[in-house]
């Protein structure tokens, strides 16, 4: 099941690789190709390159490398379907798919996607210039929400009637309630799921509008907050980041982003200058907001009080450390203020308790810490203890020790007797993946160029490019990839992740010299291995002699190739004795 192929390859050609890159990249035009900073990890000097007539991408530092959906998918966190109907959606391309059934579902998506987005403006338009408003108005400007911010940020209001919203969008009963606007009452009649509430759109990290948080008006009934019902088919809260549409970048650049509880903290972080926050939506943090979260960023800030989550989940986030290879830390904001409070009050605080932030554990020992009675000796000690029971959650044995050296500093105490006492094997856990090495692939030798140039000018060397005229394993099966298939995106399916980053880096390079002279130095080079394999299989032949005529005749040729005036015979004469008796000896 998925889309058809050549709709695929439709949106390829019909993407904008420089439009699109640009949005998340400054790129700046060096000959034929585009360089700038990459967006999948931090570097000072430029190391990504993007070749726009191929429509391919490679960072020669991290070694990220593909094409728009590729780049789409990983900086965005979608699956493959979702990448290119986002393309096919900004480049105008009808899309088709391989299953009926899927193809439904996904149009039927794309419906109640539509009708989130009519809500969303209905209750904005609501908000600006509705009389029943007023209360809501002058509540966000009491906490510092101008109209700017509130367009910015689409906040709507819900009217205290039964059925606005309903009447408005005239939605049959099963598309309403999934799309989670309103359900049937009692009386079997349509009504709308938010009344007389503030309303924050929550937006997937796509853009697209598939949820609210309302907030009642102080002094008003009710629950403080009511969210979109998990039952709808868009909204997930488990996996949903409020505000991650609009912080995804800013996460990428700064490699961190900041967890807080409310929607009104997102905000004021990001006029904070700290535009890197996302909230849950009123919900305990889940590892299926991890998944989310390491596709942006390897360092996760929490500002909330974490002291809270810490009783519950602490080892689930240490777990979680390992798992996805993310660096959890805590900010130690002024206790009982907010971050959307601090924002207003003392923005320099705020982004110095971010900036400050301390890992996990070491936050919640010095909590510990801090607040105990160190006085008298009883008072440490229960201190000590304490803070031992926190240290031994954690699965590193080193990061434990390190800690206890910490507690018997600051409580006076033997660090021996802290080691005694800690001593309880922790639960065994999945090692983290080992991060693969550094490929070390160059992409600057005799054999990358001539591939490059076959990449970009099949015409100009395809016929005269042969496997033996290339040592290594990784070129020849680089090269069956390239002449067995049609295009670039083909020959990066074909081959291994190893021939796809090879050709990645290749095809956004330059191409810097010719076709004569690429394949005179391959056929001299393989010529040369050739040579040496048949002098070293005519010592430990039992007739030597026998080998003595080709010997002589292929290091005539490899002298007539190295001379100007006789190179082009000696190419014409090579290359086929090369395919014919070099292939099995290399």
């Amino acid at each position: 099941m998925g889309i058809v192929d050549e709709d695929i390859a439709r949106v390829r050609e019909s993407t904008d690789m420089v439009g699109l890159i640009s949005q998340r990249v400054a790129l700046r035009k060096v000959g034929r190709r585009w360089t700038g900073l990459c967006p999948f990890h931090n570097e000072k000097s430029p190391s990504f390159s993007v070749n726009a007539e191929e429509g391919f991408y490679h960072c020669f530092g991290c070694k990220s490398s593909g094409d728009a959906i590729t780049f789409v998918r990983e900086l965005d966190g979608l699956d493959f379907v979702g990448a290119v109907e986002f393309l096919a959606q900004k480049s105008g391309v009808t899309l088709h798919y391989t299953d009926k059934n899927e193809g439904e579902s996904r149009k039927r998506r794309n419906r109640l996607i539509e009708s989130v987005s009519e809500a969303v403006e209905f209750y904005h338009q609501r908000l600006l210039t509705a009389p029943d408003a007023g209360p809501a108005r002058a509540y966000l400007k009491s906490r510092g929400y101008d109209g700017d911010l509130v367009r910015e940020y689409k906040l709507g209001w819900a009217p205290d009637e039964w059925d606005a919203l309903c009447r408005q969008l005239k939605l049959n009963d099963a598309d309403l309630k999934a799309a989670g606007l309103g359900f049937l009452n009692r009386r079997s009649r349509k009504q709308d799921f938010f009344r007389a509430r503030l309303l924050f759109p929550i937006f997937d990290v796509n853009g697209d509008p598939i949820a609210f948080g309302g907030r009642k008006l102080p002094g008003t009934e009710g629950p403080k907050y009511r969210n979109t019902s998990d039952e709808c088919v868009l909204y997930s809260k488990s996996r949903v980041l409020y505000g991650l549409d609009k912080s995804k970048s800013n996460m990428v650049a700064a490699d961190e982003a900041i967890v807080c509880e409310g929607y009104t903290d997102v905000i004021g972080f990001a006029e904070a200058g700290l535009p890197r926050a996302v909230a849950t939506c009123g919900t305990a943090l889940t590892e299926e907001h991890f998944k989310v979260l390491k596709r942006f960023a390897k360092r996760v800030v929490l500002a909330f009080d974490a002291d809270d989550a810490g009783q519950s989940a602490a080892e689930r986030f240490y777990e979680w450390e390992q798992a996805y290879e993310i660096d959890v830390a805590v900010a130690a904001l002024p206790e009982g203020v907010d971050p959307a409070e601090l924002a207003r009050s003392d923005s320099a605080a705020l982004a110095a308790a971010v900036a400050n932030a301390k890992p996990f554990l070491g936050f919640r020992v010095d909590r510990v810490l801090d607040k105990a009675d160190m006085r008298s000796p009883e008072g440490r000690a229960r201190a000590a203890e304490t803070a031992v029971d926190l240290v031994r959650e954690h699965p590193s044995p080193l990061v434990r020790d390190q800690y206890l050296m910490t507690i018997a500093d600051r409580c006076r105490i033997d660090v021996e007797q802290l080691r005694n006492r800690q001593i309880r094997p922790a639960q065994p856990r999945a090692a983290a993946p080992a991060p693969q090495a550094a490929s070390s692939i160059r992409y600057d030798s005799t054999e990358d160029q001539a591939l490059r140039l076959l990449l970009h000018d099949r015409a100009a060397i395809e016929k005269q490019l042969a496997p033996v005229l290339f040592e290594s394993a990784l070129h020849r099966e680089a090269l069956h990839a390239i002449v067995e298939t049609a295009s670039v995106h083909e020959a990066v399916a074909l081959g291994d992740p190893d021939v796809g980053d090879l050709l990645g880096a290749l095809i956004v390079g330059e191409v810097n010299e010719d076709a004569e002279d690429l394949v005179g130095r391959l056929i001299d080079r393989a010529a040369g291995r050739v040579l040496k394999i048949m002098q070293v299989e005519a010592r430990q032949s039992a007739d030597p002699a026998s080998y003595g005529e080709t010997i002589a005749w292929l290091k005539l040729r490899i002298q007539d190739l190295r001379e100007g005036p006789t190179s082009q015979a000696a190419t014409e004469q090579l290359l086929p004795w090369l395919i014919e008796h070099g292939e099995a000896r290399v």
